[in-house]
């Protein structure tokens, strides 16, 4: 009988088999549920598509053959690989200019309009600031109610900005929407106490704002600035109001005028062959979708660098109002 025993305890021992313990059934989702997640995944493909589909075409066009291009053959994949898009672009004076003015004037906007939008955000969202309040409520007011076209090109012309690189770049500083923004994110993430911590420590307004706020303020100053770049990359509005001098336009008002007239002006083209002139004629609609891209490139190439920061800063804003 021991031995008997001794042989079955091992048996009893052993682990039981998968099938034996029966393993956790998954919880079967409704219908309703499978149905709806199914809607929303084929209504996003579709949004996807929509947005991917058009950057597509005009990669693929601007590298297509002119005469494909014009015959609308292009619908996804280039037809007749050919870059005198491209080459068409370095051989337009106002062009290169053109980009060259947009790099600096985004730059420009970018530095001062981001120091601005920090430094007020953070003295609005001062509690113990005098007229806080007031000052917030003047800048909202400025939100529903402007000046107009006129008042504003009174200003910069009483300035003596007109037909300047300042033109281009102060009226553009400032964004009471992304202020407002900035408030609410120094609200949330600059406590009372750290402030009060600093003035024990014998710290004045401004190294607590240079040494404490800045330093932990890096995704709102990406969202800023991303947002401020972009904004004055995209700018031609204003170039139209305040510039006459055609060594001054930025990028997207060259394209502008591109766009609009669907062919090249030869008064502009002072020094080229005529010849080149009716082959630019030729290409025009392949040297819009070439510019497209062109001015596309800055943009995309910064935003993955400031795309952490971007998220976070845009959410943690939303959070308190």
């Amino acid at each position: 009988m021991m031995r008997e025993r001794q042989a079955l305890r091992p048996e009893r021992l052993r682990p039981e088999p998968a099938a034996r313990k029966g393993s956790a059934r998954r919880i079967k989702e409704p219908r309703g549920d499978r149905i709806l997640n199914g809607l929303l995944v084929v209504i996003m493909l579709l949004l996807g598509l929509s947005i991917v589909y058009p950057l597509i075409f005009v990669v693929s066009a601007s590298f297509s053959d002119p005469l494909a291009v014009n015959s609308g053959q292009v619908s996804l994949w280039p037809v007749g690989f050919s870059l005198d898009g491209y080459k068409a672009i370095f051989e337009y004076p106002l062009i290169f200019r053109g980009l060259i003015n947009s790099i600096f004037y985004g730059a420009a906007v970018t530095v001062f309009a981001t120091f601005a939008t920090i430094s007020g955000g953070y003295a609005i969202s001062r509690t113990d600031m005098p007229g806080h309040r007031l000052l917030m409520m003047v800048f909202v007011f400025t939100m529903f109610f402007a000046g107009g076209m006129i008042p504003s090109y009174l200003v910069v012309k009483s300035l003596g900005m007109l037909n300047t690189p300042w033109a281009m770049i102060l009226p553009g500083a400032m964004s009471v929407w992304q202020l407002i923004i900035t408030r609410t994110y120094f609200q949330v993430n600059v406590p009372k106490e750290l402030l009060e911590c600093s003035r024990l420590d014998g710290a004045s307004d401004w190294v607590f704002f240079i040494r404490v706020v800045v330093p932990i303020s890096k995704p709102i100053i990406a969202v800023n600035a991303l947002l401020f770049a972009v904004a004055s990359w995209n700018s031609y509005f204003n170039g139209i109001i305040y510039l006459t001098d055609e060594h001054l336009y930025s990028l997207p008002m060259v394209m502008r005028d591109i766009l609009l007239q669907n062919s090249f002006d030869p008064s502009k083209m002072t020094g080229v062959d005529p010849a080149q002139i009716e082959k630019l004629k030729r290409i025009a609609d392949q040297l819009k979708y070439a510019l497209i891209v062109i001015a596309s490139v800055p943009p995309l190439l910064i935003y993955p660098f400031v795309q952490k920061h971007f998220v976070k800063g845009m959410m943690i804003g939303s959070l308190k109002g």
